[in-house]
């Protein structure tokens, strides 16, 4: 069952818009507050789906809670109830984060709409977070198109952060490797672009990867991706290109190691990661890192 919020200081436009709401959205619990700090204890208490403000009150205007909403409980949408001459105010509450307003002659006809379309919206977000917090192992097959990779990357860590298993810089690290061995599998993987051209001529590099991607056999490569979770997330790449000797690896000690364009991708992965594995061909990886300080278990 939804539940909203009506603040108002006006008992006679605090009843109004109750009413309007029990009649349009009759599942809804409908809860009342004269004032912005009474308002912020219901909020603290119930968790509304939706805050439908006046916005001039006293003590606390609306303008004011709704930047202590935003602050505080950023993922609740407020309504704004407008009266003449109150558009400046309203403006500058949209811009604080303010979802929509509702001039007060107009309640009638746009309050509950305008809350209907934002509880779906809500049900929406809370059914995909849902659907997120429930995948243990997912499997991606994809085009061999940096910018997509790099889209890809932004995703997951929207996604890794969404199920809260890392700290943000964690979140951050994770993508971070796991672009750099993106970025291997399309570069060195499939489109065989070798890192010592780079060193030689960065333009030259990109140039022959840009030309390879629509030249056989390199065109219709792909890659594929598999991400494991459990006490551990457990990333897995995998390329169609003829892989490389682990042993060309490049040492990250050597002297002018760190001036060097090329090599950074690996030592990155293995900064990042608790552990980094290479199959025998070179062209599957594997990283994992620890979840909550679980300990990483060797595996033959």
């Amino acid at each position: 069952m939804a539940t909203l919020l009506v603040v108002d200081d006006s008992k006679i436009d605090l009843k109004r818009a109750s009413l309007l709401l029990t009649k349009h959205i009759p599942e809804a619990e409908i809860l009342c507050a004269a004032q912005g700090e009474e308002a912020l204890e219901l909020i603290e208490l119930h968790a509304p789906d939706v805050v439908i403000t006046d916005l001039q009150m006293p003590i606390m205007n609306g303008l004011e809670l709704v930047e202590r909403i935003r602050q505080k409980y950023p993922q609740i949408p407020v309504i704004l109830m407008t009266a003449a001459g109150s558009e400046e105010i309203a403006t500058a509450a949209l811009k604080k984060g303010a979802a929509c307003y509702v001039p007060k002659r107009e309640l009638a006809v746009d309050l509950a709409p305008i809350v209907a379309r934002l509880l779906g919206a809500a049900r929406e977000r809370i059914h995909h977070l849902r659907i997120l917090n429930s995948i243990s192992e997912v499997s991606f097959e994809l085009q061999n198109d940096r910018e997509l990779l790099v889209d890809f990357v932004y995703e997951l860590r929207e996604f890794l952060q969404h199920r809260g298993i890392f700290a943000e810089h964690d979140c951050f690290r994770v993508a971070m490797a796991i672009d750099e061995a993106l970025a291997n599998a399309y570069y060195h993987g499939n489109l065989e672009v070798s890192s010592k051209l780079r060193e030689q001529d960065c333009f030259s590099f990109e140039r022959l990867a840009s030309q390879r991607r629509e030249e056989q056999p390199y065109a219709h490569r792909k890659i594929f991706l598999k991400i494991s979770l459990g006490e551990e997330l457990t990333v897995t790449i995998r390329d169609q290109g003829p892989g490389f000797d682990l042993k060309m690896l490049p040492d990250p000690f050597d002297p002018g190691f760190v001036e060097r364009p090329c090599g950074r991708g690996v030592v990155l992965m293995r900064s990042f990661m608790d552990s980094i594995v290479f199959n025998e061909f070179g062209n599957q990886v594997t990283m994992v890192k620890k979840i909550n300080g679980t300990e990483i278990v060797s595996k033959p």
